[in-house]
């Protein structure tokens, strides 16, 4: 494996709320697979990679997002490409005990991405997932146009209430940063909670201050999980908020 890499990184679909956005379920697709990605990708910067954001946020149709996420990735003479999706299907609104579980999809079992599929899924599954494996696919979009070895991960199942209890997204991001690299980030979930754009402003201005939604969940639990995060990590005014 090599000290530094290039990698190509990318959430599957158009944010929710516009076409060919991705399922929904006890979480949401396109939500998730953004929150996963970024912190995907501030993991491997911060390990030394050079990583670029391939992510479509204006497509047309879910041709168009693809043809989109495919061309910002062949536009870098990248070492690897990763897709970052969630799954559905499993129908298990109600928790049967097992999560569903993580899986990934490759062009070719026998190709170079498919090194990268296996450590992935594994370190997902460590994570309490089922390791559904690594499965070839050459009919997707995504993997038949890459220029790189690519990999499309399932990292689980939205509308399995297990998967969903299970699921924390900064551990999947770990695992799959620790997949691609075999090293872990120290660093992960650290972010800089100065807000410049507030500095020296008086009260009293007229201004509207907005917060930033970082997450919406069907499962009460895993909202608060996130509020206690975010607080620990020094946003003091994290709150549930009920839709």
């Amino acid at each position: 494996m090599k000290n530094s890499m290039v990698i190509n990184v990318h959430a599957g679909h158009n944010p929710d709320g516009k076409t060919a956005c991705g399922a929904v379920g006890f979480l949401r697709e396109s939500t998730e697979a953004r929150r996963v990605k970024d912190e995907v990708i501030s993991q491997l910067r911060q390990l030394g990679h050079t990583v670029y954001d391939c992510t479509c946020e204006n497509g047309t149709s879910q041709a168009d997002v693809l043809k989109k996420i495919v061309a910002a990735c062949n536009a870098h003479r990248a070492d690897l490409d990763i897709s970052i999706h969630f799954n559905s299907g499993a129908k298990d609104s109600a928790g049967n005990g097992r999560t569903t579980g993580t899986e990934a999809y490759v062009f070719d079992k026998g190709g170079k991405a498919a090194e990268y599929a296996e450590k992935i899924c594994r370190d997902i599954s460590s994570a309490g997932f089922r390791n559904r494996g690594v499965k070839e696919n050459k009919s997707l979009y995504f993997l038949k146009n890459t220029s790189a070895p690519a990999v499309l991960v399932e990292c689980c199942f939205v509308d399995d209430r297990d998967d969903a209890q299970c699921y924390d997204y900064l551990k999947m991001a770990g695992a799959i940063v620790y997949g691609i690299t075999g090293k872990e980030c120290t660093d992960a979930g650290k972010h800089d909670t100065k807000d410049e754009s507030l500095a020296g402003t008086p009260s009293g201005t007229g201004r509207q201050l907005s917060r930033v939604q970082v997450g919406a969940y069907f499962v009460p639990e895993n909202a608060a999980r996130l509020r206690d995060r975010l607080r620990a990590a020094g946003f003091t005014d994290a709150i549930v908020v009920k839709a």
